[in-house]
């Protein structure tokens, strides 16, 4: 018998039989639903909130999100809610700063919700999908250049300990815009496991440079429970499906750092001493990781987009990392941040060569960037290769007994480095400046290595003939 919400709430259980970390496992309850929310009372009156894991017969497991320190067995009680984590939603949330159980941390009014919704939201069903067309302007020239974000894309960025992923990632909240026809653009920004410094200069940034106004953030501090690091993504990707499906924005989410994300599911997979899969993550990694991202898409008949850009650590720089893996196998393409390039002073360090838009044919070209996008784009992606291979080649036989056709490439490579790549922290290039970039850095090759350029294409643009 499936008891009702209300005669749920007004049934205390004292049949706790386990308490292992942030977990609690409650004997002889019979209707307990997964992600239903629990109230957990102490014996000295303090109360305390969880979530359950898993039911079945006759136990549930609970995490609890204020941890287990101080609940004793014998004296603690626990109430089934009958009710599902829900966040309050309404325009009201643009311009807020949330932490990361959906409270508002930001000193401003409560949030007059419209209607209250379900965390747990489905992966959009691929039959309903519609394929990804439409720019998306970052400003930031290594990815509208050479790695295009479109509207609907599911693009991580891959990055090391150290490197500047957090200044990227508040650049690209600063300046992401949608071109073209009036459009409405919002920012949905999650910070998983984040230190308060790193906490305060996200609410800093955001708020000092005018970002807020279109954004809705949510902070999760390092020393909050790991429980809270499964909940932060799904508050966001929430709030991102409310403003694209219902209000039809066109929304970009930007979490980070999913490392931290996977390092709370291990965590708590442990603590129910599940079966360890690779490197001790739970063997439905992939299933996990595949539920939020795929919340990210453009729906047929629907105006909205939800596009998604997850931030992701390596370890020691290890790309084969489980958390990693799977992220590029869900994903359409990544952003991969070079430590090589960060040595040098490059901002952002973007490696474009590893790099990869796999949609990025489908949202360039006319009507869209420009027409000359694809072929200019393609053109200096092979000379920076060339480059960097007799940048190689220089350092082991010396730069002097390379050709001369080899000396021009290693000068690309030098100059796409330091003036395209490179830009300011504050600095905003929009698409037209980007591909001027590329053309001036091609036109100090001799016209006979353009081989990617159409002819027509090169009369329009090429430098050389537009002084004429």
């Amino acid at each position: 018998m499936i008891r009702s919400p209300l005669l749920k709430r007004s049934i205390s259980y004292r049949t706790i039989s386990e308490i292992s970390g942030p977990i609690l496992i409650v004997k002889n309850i019979f209707d307990a639903a997964y992600g239903e929310i629990v109230e957990i009372e102490t014996g000295f009156g303090e109360k305390r909130t969880g979530t359950v894991l898993e039911t079945g017969e006759g136990y549930a497991i609970i995490q609890v999100f204020e941890g287990t320190r101080g609940l004793d067995i014998k004296t603690s009680s626990v109430r089934f809610l009958g009710e599902t984590v829900k966040i309050p939603i309404s325009n009201d949330v643009l311009g807020r700063i949330f932490d990361g159980k959906g409270k508002l941390i930001d000193g401003g009014p409560p949030i007059i919700a419209d209607e209250y919704l379900d965390i747990h939201g489905s992966p959009i069903n691929p039959s309903a999908r519609a394929y990804p067309r439409e720019f998306i302007e970052t400003g930031i020239s290594a990815i509208d250049g050479m790695n295009t974000l479109s509207r609907g894309q599911k693009l991580p960025l891959f990055t090391g300990s150290g490197l500047p992923h957090n200044l990227l990632a508040a650049q690209i909240v600063r300046q992401a815009k949608v071109l073209g026809k009036e459009e409405s653009f919002a920012v949905v920004f999650a910070a998983i496991g984040v230190t308060t410094e790193e906490a305060m200069f996200f609410m800093s940034d955001f708020k000092e440079h005018g970002a807020l106004e279109r954004t809705t953030a949510f902070i999760n501090l390092a020393n909050a429970p790991a429980i809270e690091r499964l909940l932060t993504p799904k508050l966001a990707l929430t709030v991102a499906e409310y403003l694209a499906f219902r209000q039809d924005m066109h929304v970009l989410v930007i979490i980070s750092d999913m490392l931290n994300y996977g390092e709370a599911l291990r965590e708590i997979s442990a603590a129910r001493n599940e079966v360890p899969g690779r490197r001790g993550y739970p063997g439905y990694l992939y299933t996990d990781l595949a539920t939020n991202y795929e919340r990210a898409g453009r729906i047929i008949n629907r105006k909205g987009s939800i596009t998604l850009m997850p931030i992701v650590t390596m370890p020691g720089d290890d790309i084969t990392h489980p958390v990693i893996d799977l992220t590029g196998y869900i994903t359409e393409g990544q952003i991969i941040l070079s430590r090589a390039l960060h040595r040098k002073g490059i901002y952002p360090p973007i490696d474009v060569l590893p790099s990869l838009s796999r949609l990025m044919k489908e949202a360039i070209g006319r009507g869209r960037t420009r027409e000359d996008h694809r072929y200019v784009s393609d053109q200096a992606y092979y000379a920076y290769a060339e480059g960097i291979d007799n940048r190689g080649l220089a350092a082991v036989i010396g730069e002097e007994a390379l050709s001369e056709r080899d000396k021009l490439y290693l000068k690309f490579a030098d100059r796409f480095e330091r003036e395209f790549v490179n830009q300011g922290l504050y600095e905003d290039r929009s698409i037209e400046k980007t591909l001027d970039l590329l053309w001036n850095l091609i036109s100090d090759l001799p016209e006979s290595e353009l081989k990617r350029i159409d002819p027509e294409i090169m009369r329009k643009y090429h430098p050389k003939y537009m002084l004429k």
